[in-house]
């Protein structure tokens, strides 16, 4: 492939496998509330948050790192006021002193904090406002979890951001060629490992890590645990219970590191413990499980992208198309079995709908990765569900354009209805 696209798709997966603690939405708010405590200079005698429908999804049923026990924007919000000021961006809650989680449980209920759904901002959007007797500051967070578009203090705006809606759809108009799974294959296989081997080694030690802990510990309703102890020990539930132990512990409030794949720590679950399950198991060399995670990360990436950072279409299926692709890929299959492991997966579990971060994850992870491998032997058996059945195209880029179609423009009343039956008092 030209230099040109290797080096995109190289610098798409460094952007992309990055670090994160916890549910990135809590964060996000917990981020904002705390920026604006800053710029006002002082602990608020109230504030106003205001935020996205999605955004009061992804935080309602979470349970939020290092707050014991807290779940919520309100305790959210407030617990980025409590932190003070840190610098850590997503991180804000990390040294979280026990003072401040007392503080925030006597606040939570009061009149210290009112939220209200904002819906014409677009599916990522939160504003926190903070006031004291003569003082007001506002931060606005859009498009992105750290992507803060505004400050203001007393109404004078001191710090206008990137708009980085627009950088997006800009690097998007880039990549409309080149990210494909003709591309992303013709990627893996001319991957030079040293481009890649330090940010895949991180991604499966740390991701492993995590998955340990949901299996040793209590987290959620213990999925993970609970396929390990009523299911044969082989390596179809050796893949689901480790990758759903993973996000039952990140689910359950672990403090723990996870490296996320398209803005999500448990599409970044999902893309690669199963693949390192698998490796383990086929008895495969380094070399091919970074090429084999070089697929099922950047095709995860490539539905994703067409979806959307925040709808109703659960992320899950969309990571676990990457890895029935990375499965495949490690097993050997050719460009063809790849492609129908893909459209096997999507034609299966393309109905999972998104109803908020919650322990309920785990087991939508594991149905997702109980797909992709039916869909990888399928399709190295030869067998496909035929183009133009459902959503199917006539072939697989037009299959996950339609895929996103749906995510994006079908299921937006899917959304709303989701988003008002958990908003509504």
């Amino acid at each position: 492939m030209e230099n040109r696209d290797y080096q995109l798709l190289l610098k798409l997966l460094h952007g992309e496998l990055i670090p994160a603690m916890g549910c990135t939405e809590p964060a996000a708010v917990a981020y904002a509330a705390n920026l604006a405590r800053t710029k006002l200079g002082a602990l608020p005698d109230h504030v106003i948050v205001r935020c996205s429908g999605n955004i009061v999804k992804n935080v309602k049923g979470v349970v939020i790192p290092n707050s014991g026990g807290l779940k919520g924007i309100e305790a959210s919000c407030i617990l980025g006021i409590m932190a003070e000021e840190n610098g850590q961006g997503l991180e804000v809650l990390n040294d979280i002193e026990d003072g401040a989680i007392l503080k925030t449980r006597q606040l939570i209920g009061t009149d210290y904090c009112k939220m209200f759904v904002e819906k014409d901002q677009g599916p990522l959007y939160i504003e926190v406002e903070a006031f004291t007797l003569d003082q007001q500051s506002r931060v606005v967070i859009k498009d992105g979890h750290t992507n803060v578009i505004l400050i203001e203090k007393n109404g004078e705006t001191t710090f206008i951001g990137e708009n980085l809606e627009k950088r997006i759809m800009d690097v998007d108009k880039g990549l409309e060629v080149d990210l494909s799974i003709n591309k992303i294959l013709s990627f893996a296989n001319e991957l030079r490992i040293e481009d890649v081997e330090g940010l895949l080694d991180n991604q499966i030690n740390v991701n492993m890590r995590i998955s340990q802990e949901g299996l040793d510990r209590e987290y959620g309703q213990c999925v993970g645990k609970t396929l390990i102890s009523n299911y044969r020990d082989d390596i179809i539930t050796r893949a689901k219970a480790r990758a759903a132990a993973g996000v039952d512990a990140r689910m359950g409030g672990s403090p723990m590191a996870v490296i996320i794949n398209s803005g999500s720590g448990n599409q970044g679950i999902t893309v690669s413990v199963p693949l390192a399950e698998y490796a383990w198991e086929l008895g495969s060399s380094k070399e091919d499980l970074y090429r084999a995670l070089a697929v099922s990360n950047l095709v995860s990436i490539h539905i994703k992208r067409q979806i959307g950072k925040l709808s109703a279409f659960c992320g899950a299926v969309s990571a676990s198309c990457g890895a029935g692709a990375g499965i495949t890929y490690l097993k050997g299959g050719s460009y063809h079995e790849i492609c129908s492991s893909i459209i096997n997966t999507a034609a299966n579990v393309g109905g999972i709908f998104c109803d908020g971060a919650k322990a309920s994850c785990a087991a939508k992870v594991a149905s997702s990765i109980d797909a992709a491998i039916l869909g990888s032997n399928m399709a190295l058996q030869g067998k496909v569900f035929s183009f133009g059945e459902g959503i199917l195209g006539k072939d697989i880029e037009e299959t996950i354009r339609n895929i996103g179609k749906v995510a994006s423009e079908g299921m937006g009343e899917t959304d709303k209805s989701i988003i008002d039956l958990m908003t509504c008092p």
